[in-house]
């Protein structure tokens, strides 16, 4: 199957019906892939902007399908741009979404700014996600950075969302992709889906976040101590933005029930982001906590990565990650 690479059903089955009968026109299409002819025609038009299909030489105004090992290698050269792209993506929502945390930072209780409350300490933010979880109509949106998820933490939550989730309510949870080497937070996940619940995981998230009926929101003040405190958002304005923020992000993550894509040169979205981590100066122990995972783990990637490249220092592999096209300059 072809759609995690950018390919609907349809266009899949007509590529492979071109590439079971070179000489089929429409009509033999439509006949082999049981689909209407409109249908057939949209899929030729996405076959031809992936260039999956050219003009045959031999026979005028007709159609040929590339030899699957070169449709291929267009199709995983095209998702590593929209990996690369994605991550340039969430870099600049990371940005903006430390610029609303900074905005903040400084309330105090006694802050009257409409649209905004300050919550102090965690039995404050707790009785105030216990009391959105309670009013929640429709839905549930969330950041869950960190990695691996604590047992308890877990065994907390679950009669909750299992609650929401038997209402109707509409959960959708990312997390980062390091949990996916955690047992028991996929257990939880799986379980989580098996209810209705829907997670996906990206390599890196801008802060931790819940947003219930896309009018409240719930981030902390400091991403290095959630714990400490929190404003309550529901200003239009920041919710649009908030929401639009976990959108973009929603739609380049990776359902956690799959494996996480590879590009074509074998990395997957977590080692690519190491690589441009690297690049941008961060330390191993920076990169362990956006990657929600151990300093060694992280230096364990890393020194994998330079051995892949057959670099002795990261200058070295910094510059062959651009001459192999893993990084841009």
């Amino acid at each position: 199957m072809l759609t995690a690479l950018g390919l609907d059903s349809v266009a899949e089955s007509v590529y492979r019906a071109m590439l079971a009968d070179p000489r089929g026109g429409v009509a033999e299409l439509v006949a082999r892939v049981g689909v209407p002819r409109q249908e057939v025609l949209d899929a030729l038009d996405v076959l031809s902007e992936l260039a999956l299909v050219r003009p045959s030489a031999e026979h005028e105004g007709r159609m040929r399908a590339v030899s699957p090992d070169i449709g291929m290698e267009i199709l995983m050269a095209r998702q590593q741009q929209e990996l690369i792209a994605q991550q340039q993506r969430l870099e600049a929502s990371r940005a903006v979404a430390a610029q609303l945390i900074a905005e903040y930072a400084d309330l105090r209780p006694a802050t009257s700014s409409p649209g905004v409350e300050q919550l102090i300490g965690i039995d404050e933010i707790r009785d105030c996600l216990t009391r959105l979880t309670r009013d929640v109509t429709t839905e549930v949106m969330s950041f869950a950075p960190g990695g691996a998820q604590p047992a308890a933490q877990m065994d907390a939550s679950r009669p909750l969302d299992e609650q929401l989730l038997g209402r109707g309510v509409r959960m959708r949870t990312i997390y980062l992709d390091s949990v996916r080497n955690d047992q028991a937070t996929v257990e939880y996940a799986n379980w989580m889906a098996g209810m209705g619940g829907q997670i996906r995981t990206v390599p890196v998230l801008p802060t931790r976040m819940i947003i219930t009926d896309r009018a409240t929101a719930v981030i902390p003040v400091s991403s290095d101590d959630t714990a400490a405190g929190a404003v309550l958002l529901t200003g239009q304005g920041t919710l649009t933005a908030l929401c639009a923020l976990f959108e973009s992000v929603w739609a380049g993550a990776q359902p956690l029930g799959g494996a996480a894509p590879t590009s074509s040169d074998g990395l997957n979205p977590q080692e690519s982001t190491i690589i441009a981590l690297l690049a941008q100066g961060h330390t191993d122990e920076s990169i362990a906590k956006r990657l929600g995972v151990s300093q060694r783990t992280a230096r364990r990637i890393a020194a994998d990565l330079m051995e892949r490249l057959g670099a002795r220092s990261r200058f070295e592999a910094g510059v062959r990650c651009v001459q192999r096209g893993w990084l841009t300059e």
